[in-house]
């Protein structure tokens, strides 16, 4: 007798999203899992340094907005120290700072925002320090690696011009797809940074092989 196999309807292929939202933010994706949202507060109430919102977008070779994807933060604090075990300096890490958070764009408009603190310049083994900036790691469907960068801020132009990273892009055009403009029309108490990251064309980002 000759036994009929029950047919199983083959996995949607995907190389990371959507799915990516219902593993790594799930409350984005309607479910509610969690009381509170893994990664959602980078900095808390009680953090040190000045308050600035992140606003920008990730873009396509042909410009369209990429609304599956997602981000994720690291920084230092305004001291420039790390809520890592691995940063031993002895410098304060103030409670509810946690230096990391994940952000996901609107599903409709694809601007993604997220409210931190400026961090403080990172010093480097031989006295050489690196200018305040934001690392992060970007997924979404089409990568089969996370994308890592950096975000830089406009206002720091001293920090900049001295930065290692930054000085080992030779290009002037391409140094700049790592720097956040500040919004000076933005009415509000804080500072808002836009900074937008294309993945592919003419002002592509520059990406950091790590």
């Amino acid at each position: 007798m000759v036994q009929k196999l029950a047919y199983v309807p083959e996995t949607a292929s995907q190389t990371a999203g959507p799915y990516v939202h219902i593993g790594l933010a799930p409350k984005a994706a309607g479910f509610e899992i969690f009381a509170r949202e893994i990664g959602e507060a980078i900095a808390g109430p009680e953090t040190q340094g000045t308050r600035i919102r992140i606003e920008g977008r990730v873009l396509d070779a042909t410009g369209a907005p990429v609304k599956d994807v997602l981000i994720e933060v690291w920084q230092a604090n305004a001291q420039g120290r790390y809520a890592h075990p691995e940063d031993t300096r002895e410098l304060a890490v103030e409670p509810g700072f946690r230096g990391w958070g994940r952000v996901i764009p609107d599903f409709e408009t694809g601007v993604f925002s997220f409210e931190t603190i400026k961090p403080g310049p990172v010093p480097m083994t031989g006295g050489r320090r690196q200018a305040p900036h934001l690392n992060l790691w970007l997924v979404a469907r089409g990568i089969n690696l996370g994308l890592a960068t950096r975000m830089y801020f406009a206002d720091e132009e001293a920090a900049n011009a001295a930065d290692p990273l930054l000085n080992r892009i030779e290009s002037p055009t391409r140094r700049q797809t790592l720097v956040a403009a500040m919004d000076s029309a933005h009415g509000g108490p804080d500072p808002v940074y836009r900074f937008d990251i294309h993945l592919q064309g003419p002002a592509e980002t520059v990406f950091l092989d790590i």
